[in-house]
């Protein structure tokens, strides 16, 4: 995959970008010339060890993929954003913010913080990662967040087991000070653009207008028929350079989603196969974990890729959505995302593109846009359909996916089930 070029330090160049929310990209990693003292300073301090999503939220806030927000919600910012979906300025403008950013902590941690001003960040490792400062504790009220947030409080759901069920009872927020930035050293951090480094790179490509594309699923013909699609009709609108951003969610996922190594790799084989152009893609990795709570979430999704710089939106079918937890079918209307969208507060600088259906063609082999007067003719390959035929070892229709893309796909759940049998047999020796 293309990557980044070194940016030119005397080269000036106009942009043609959006501006981010609240008129500037909030940056919150130290300079290195601060690093020492920070760290010198974290050890004085009561300390809060963070959990994997915790990071993942650091990592979000450090880069202003949540900009104008200056660190984890304190509860004014945290009550805008659980009732209204969206942040008041100082100015009285609104931004959107439709997930909460928050930390929480527990009651012996609370008692240890006692009336202290500022806290220590700790990695997995137990060395400090960040500051926080001019702290706030308030109460976690689980239930209204669950409530409010996924509009279900079913159990079941994937990020409330993982982060909010077992969390603390209170929440703190403050302004937080980054000690160094937030790498994984899984050989993906090449991926992993801040805002700042994306609107350099669309820059220099000299981009008149950035169409963003989330996901976190594998790269199939259809995902391609619309990313290409778009640029298309992007042209006819009159853009010279519309770059497309392939942005897949790279923190937490529910455990039956295809890890972020695999989808990288497949994503990689879907450039070198041609099926999306290199030269006018750019893929990065948005850190932020996944909610999977539908029309709520997808404005989260859409209000960073504003401040990566992203002017255009593409949205399909149930974005961000799953299944009920506990019933038999989907959490959310599919089409509630795109209209949500359309209407949120704070996002009508971005332009949403609605997804054209894509399916299936019997007849011509390949991914085509639905065609209602031969419904007959078209099949639907849900992404569970997908899995399932690379679990099994078969072939999807002949145009459904890029062959090395469908290979690595199939290799992984080969590997998978290799670990399942090894497993199973050293419990039954």
């Amino acid at each position: 995959m293309p990557t980044p070029s070194s940016r030119d330090p005397h080269v000036t160049r106009t942009s043609a970008l959006i501006d981010p929310d609240g008129g500037a990209l909030v940056e919150l990693v130290a300079p290195p010339s601060d690093r020492e003292a920070l760290t010198q300073e974290a050890s004085t301090l009561p300390s809060i060890s963070l959990k994997q999503i915790d990071i993942e939220w650091v990592h979000v806030l450090s880069e202003g993929w949540a900009s104008p927000l200056k660190g984890f919600m304190r509860e004014n910012e945290y009550l805008q954003c659980l009732h209204f979906n969206c942040l008041k300025m100082e100015d009285g403008s609104v931004v959107n913010m439709s997930l909460p950013i928050v930390l929480s902590i527990t009651d012996q941690e609370k008692e240890s913080i006692g009336a202290k001003e500022s806290v220590a960040l700790l990695g997995p490792s137990g060395g400090p990662v960040a500051i926080l400062r001019r702290i706030e504790i308030y109460p976690h009220n689980k239930e209204e967040r669950i409530a409010r947030t996924w509009g279900c409080t079913a159990p079941g759901l994937p990020y409330v087991e993982e982060a909010i069920t077992p969390a603390g009872n209170w929440l703190i927020g403050g302004d937080l000070q980054v000690i160094e930035p937030i790498k994984y050293n899984d050989g993906l951090d090449h991926y992993r653009l801040s805002p700042h480094q994306l609107r350099d790179e669309f820059d220099k490509r000299e981009a008149d207008a950035v169409f963003a594309f989330q996901l976190r699923n594998p790269v199939h013909n259809g995902h391609a028929l619309l990313m290409n699609d778009t640029r298309r009709r992007l042209l006819e609108m009159g853009y010279k350079n519309p770059i497309l951003l392939l942005h897949p969610l790279g923190g937490f996922v529910k455990a039956d989603d295809v890890p972020l190594d695999v989808r990288m790799e497949q994503h990689k084989k879907v450039l070198e196969d041609g099926v999306l152009d290199p030269e006018t893609t750019l893929v990065g990795i948005f850190p932020s974990p996944m909610h999977y709570a539908g029309p709520t979430e997808v404005q989260w999704h859409a209000k960073a890729r504003i401040n990566a710089g992203a002017n255009f939106y593409i949205v399909g079918r149930d974005p961000a959505g799953m299944g009920h937890p506990t019933e038999k079918r989907d959490l959310y209307n599919p089409d509630h995302g795109k209209k949500v969208l359309s209407m949120a507060p704070g996002l009508e600088k971005l332009n949403i593109l609605p997804f054209k259906v894509a399916a299936y063609d019997t007849v011509a082999k390949k991914m085509a846009f639905f065609d209602p007067s031969r419904s007959q003719d078209f099949l639907f390959i849900s992404g569970t359909k997908m899995r399932n035929f690379a679990k099994s070892g078969e072939n999807p229709p002949d145009g459904f996916m890029c062959p090395g893309g469908w290979k690595i796909l199939v290799d992984y759940y080969t590997s998978l089930q290799s670990e399942e049998a090894v497993a199973k047999t050293t419990v039954g020796a």
